[in-house]
């Protein structure tokens, strides 16, 4: 019997419990991008790396995130209505396919699929399953500053990777449905997200309204762009970190 016969990666999507995922670095036999991975397919995971090879940390990290998981389990899950979207694409893809070759960018953008999930999570966003780089990488927020936070992490992790982001937000209404969310708000996002350059976040006016006191950042004026299939023109804005 072989490793693929014993293979549910297919099944993880379907979990949704809260699940802690552990990964030792000093595990010889598997890269923290493996674990990433397997996080990144489990709707509600939790991702902790450790540096400990006697495993001393665990009873630790696993008696607080128990204590976690009871507060998750008592938070019922988003409704339809207002979000902050995120939408994240790889610029250039073609061209980077063209120069790692098919295998090579492939697994690259897995790995930073893994970690942009991770990223989300960290600040309390929900990534969309089923959206995967390539396609692009949707989440939705419940608040605009840890949505720009994410997506200036998330430019971060493009850059390290050298899988250079678009990453665009909106805020608006969405509908949700199993594991999607759909509606005008979503496709605004991705053509805002379309509209940056490799790097860099742009918001709608309407998310730097809602952020301008609160994420402690800067926001450069682009003016209004005409967006296909949008009716209005709609202002957006460079988010800058602040010096």
């Amino acid at each position: 019997m072989g490793n693929e016969d014993w293979d549910v990666s297919a099944l993880l999507p379907r979990v949704t419990a809260h699940t802690l995922v552990v990964h030792n670095r000093h595990n010889r036999f598997l890269p923290v991008q493996a674990g990433q991975r397997l996080a990144a397919r489990i709707s509600n995971a939790r991702f902790q790396v450790i540096d400990d090879i006697g495993y001393v940390q665990l009873p630790g990290i696993i008696t607080g995130f128990l204590g976690e998981g009871r507060e998750v389990e008592a938070t019922p899950d988003l409704p339809s209505g207002t979000a902050i979207i995120l939408f994240a694409d790889i610029a250039d893809s073609t061209g980077l396919t063209e120069r790692l070759g098919d295998d090579a960018f492939r697994a690259k953008a897995r790995d930073l699929d893994a970690a942009l999930r991770t990223v989300i999570r960290e600040h309390a966003g929900t990534p969309i399953e089923g959206k995967l780089l390539g396609d692009g990488v949707l989440a939705v927020f419940t608040s605009a500053r840890q949505a720009i936070e994410a997506a200036l992490a998330c430019a971060t992790s493009g850059d390290v990777a050298g899988l250079p982001l678009h990453l665009g937000l909106h805020a608006g209404d969405v509908i949700r449905e199993d594991n999607n969310v759909y509606g005008g708000a979503v496709n605004i996002a991705s053509r805002i997200s379309g509209l940056s350059a490799p790097g860099e976040v742009l918001v709608s006016d309407i998310v730097r309204g809602l952020a301008r006191t609160s994420a402690g950042v800067n926001f450069e004026d682009r003016g209004e762009r005409e967006l296909k299939g949008v009716g209005e023109p709609v202002r957006v804005w460079v988010v800058r970190e602040a010096e």
